[in-house]
Formats: C-alpha cells, sequence, structure tokens
C-alpha cells in the first residue's frame, strides 16, 4: 500500500510543472526617429508591461530602449497604451522587466504571464531539471526530467491577456512516459487551466486539473469454459480459454485545485507560495475468481486424475480507493541577476494524516 502512494504521489508531482510565451516581430516600413528623451511605458493587449525609452516607430511597429532587455521591438497591433512614466514618482521603476521570464513560473505549478520570444528558461531543482521554449507569442513547448531520466514530461502551455491588463488565463497540457523504467509502460497526462490576477511583481493564480496516469503494473490471466472435463490418461485434459483478462490495480483518475502566487518584499527579493490540493482515486477494473476442482480415484493402489471441474467465472470489481494530498511550498525566490534567480524553500506534504516536509531548492536560468 505505502509503495502504490508512493508511485502515485512522485507521479502526480512530476506532472505539476510548466510555462511560456513569446512576442513575434515584424518588419518595419517607414522608421521614424526620435529625440524624445522621456520614459515610457508600454503595455500590451496580453498584459506585460515595458518600460524604457522610445527610440523609434513606424506604423507597425515601435521600439524601445529598456534596462534590463536591451532594445526591443513592438508590434502596433499587440499594443494596448503608450504613456509617460514618471521613475521619480513610482519607486517600482527598476523592477519592471526584472527577471519577467521567471514570474511565469512558482514552484510547481505556473501562472498565466506570458513569456517573450526569446526569454527560454531552465530550471534545475534538487529532483530533476526542465526547459521550457517560446514557439508563439501564445504557445509554449517545455521537456521536464529527473535526474534519472524518467519520467519524461512533455509541457505544452496556451496563454492570453484580456482587455484588463492584471488578468491573464492559460491552459496547458502535461503528457509523462516512463521511458526505460518499468519498459516505458508508465505514462500519465494532465490537464490544466488557471487564470492570475496582479502584476508580475505581486499576483494570485488559481488553478484547476484532471489528470490520469497508469504505473504500469499488470497482470492477465486467462478465463476458461466452464464445464467438466475428463482426465486422459490420468493427466490433465486440454480446457478451452474462454476469454483473457488484463487486471490493472494502478490506473489513477487525479483532480486538483492550486492556488499560487508572488508577492514582492525588496528590490531584487519575493516570497513565492504554491498551494496544491490532489484527490486521486484508482479507477475500477475488472477482475474475478474461477474455482477450479480436480478430482482423482484411487486405481490399482495409485492416485489417478478423472476429471477436472471449472466453476463459473465469478466476477467482481474492487474497491475505489480514494487519496487526498495536500501541497504547501512556501519559499523565498532572490533575482541574483537579470538572467539569473535562486529560490530555495520547504515542501510540506499531507495524506493519510501525517505531515511530511521535504527541502526545495531551485535554479533559473535565461536561456
Amino acid at each position: 500500500m505505502i509503495a502504490r502512494l508512493f508511485n502515485r504521489l512522485c507521479f502526480a508531482l512530476t506532472l505539476c510543472f510548466f510555462g511560456s510565451q513569446g512576442v513575434f516581430a515584424q518588419i518595419p516600413s517607414k522608421i521614424e526617429t526620435t529625440t524624445d528623451d522621456s520614459i515610457y511605458l508600454v503595455i500590451t493587449a496580453d498584459g506585460t508591461e515595458y518600460v524604457g525609452l522610445l527610440l523609434s516607430q513606424d506604423s507597425n511597429a515601435v521600439w524601445l530602449q529598456t534596462h534590463s532587455l536591451g532594445k526591443i521591438q513592438i508590434p502596433k497591433v499587440d499594443i494596448k497604451s503608450i504613456e509617460p512614466y514618471d521613475a521619480k514618482s513610482d519607486s517600482q521603476m527598476e523592477t519592471f522587466n526584472r527577471g519577467a521570464v521567471f514570474t511565469t513560473r512558482h514552484q510547481l505549478t505556473t501562472s498565466s504571464f506570458p513569456i517573450k520570444k526569446g526569454e527560454n528558461y531552465a530550471m534545475c531543482n534538487l529532483y530533476g531539471p526542465e526547459v521550457h521554449f517560446a514557439v508563439h507569442k501564445d504557445f509554449s513547448i517545455g521537456v521536464m526530467t529527473t535526474w534519472i531520466a524518467s519520467p519524461l514530461v512533455l509541457a505544452l502551455k496556451y496563454t492570453r491577456g484580456t482587455a484588463n491588463p492584471k488578468i491573464n488565463y492559460g491552459f496547458g497540457t502535461l503528457l509523462g512516459n516512463s521511458v526505460y523504467y518499468n519498459e516505458a509502460k508508465g505514462y500519465g497526462g494532465l490537464h490544466l487551466g488557471m487564470i492570475t490576477y496582479g502584476t508580475r511583481q505581486n499576483n494570485l493564480t488559481l488553478s484547476l486539473g484532471y489528470g490520469y496516469f497508469d504505473v504500469g503494473r499488470y497482470h492477465k490471466y486467462k478465463v476458461l469454459v466452464p464445464g467438466v472435463y475428463q482426465a486422459i490418461d490420468g493427466e490433465r485434459p486440454p480446457i478451452p480459454v474462454l476469454e483473457e483478462i488484463k487486471v490493472n490495480q494502478n490506473l489513477f483518475q487525479v483532480e486538483t485545485i492550486g492556488l499560487a502566487g508572488q508577492i514582492r518584499l525588496k528590490k531584487k527579493v519575493s516570497f513565492v507560495y504554491d498551494c496544491l490540493l490532489i484527490f486521486t482515486q484508482t479507477v475500477p477494473t475488472r477482475d474475478g475468481i474461477q474455482k477450479i476442482f480436480p478430482e482423482s480415484a484411487n486405481v490399482n493402489g495409485q492416485w489417478t486424475l478423472q476429471q477436472i471441474t471449472v466453476k463459473p467465472f465469478e466476477e467482481y470489481q474492487y474497491e475505489i480507493e480514494k487519496t487526498n494530498v495536500f501541497i504547501f511550498m512556501p519559499s523565498i525566490r532572490v533575482q541574483k541577476t537579470e538572467s539569473r534567480s535562486f529560490q530555495f524553500g520547504l515542501t510540506g506534504l499531507i495524506f493519510d494524516g501525517y505531515p511530511h516536509l521535504l527541502p526545495m531548492a531551485s535554479w533559473f536560468f535565461r536561456l
């Protein structure tokens, strides 16, 4: 029971990582340079905020010189608003565009903030590595695994902004396989929807998910045709097979509810929290029992098989087992540089009424 629960938790937890998004550039037509040395705040339709010096613009795009991203091009079709930004009146001036790619991720779960094209990232934690790439302004692909390369998980994520720059939403899918472990018979999937409210510095994300996974451990046996079969020269007679049943007691359904977010504490320090409630239950599987009675007789002082009686197959279903797991992951994220970040904390697990604590440390790298 403990081993099955441990396998179930490990596969469910490894299916809870992912994120990304990007911005495509356009070919400029007639460029208009500017001598304006004012700082501007540019907000795109998906809620992404850029602060910097307006270098030039044309009918298709504007060019902005930002603090952390350098010179960037923003298509005008994606721009929601452009307005002057007074750095002296806003103490958060230096926090814009700082580690923006890492704000798409909490610890296990992700936010609905997009990753801009060219801001792909990798993350390594105590249990394994992962990488995420923006392949479209609304879509990203990631790959995750453990340090023993099993399971291997493909992460797909789609995010969108709304008319309110503080509200973003997204959908994600995780597909995993045990690879070499257990002859690649283990597999699983997790499908999530999430909505994020707030800025990249202070936000809250609610997520809902449904998944399934198969540890890949099962057995097969044959159901025989009921009847009485006479022995052949005292040996077991051939008995026809009615059907073959595959019994799998390791197929689970998973439902998740997540609440996560980030709170800016200092210029380079944030508090990141990640709470996840996981409901798992075994999927009912067909099984049963078939009784077989061999009958022998004493012939010339020696017991000899006479016949075999096969009773009808008595079918039943395993009782559904349910397990609820609560995960709470408080941590501190330190933004060392614009392309490096370190996060450390504790992972609290509560299942079967018992608490468990595990250390957690993650290193983020902008690619």
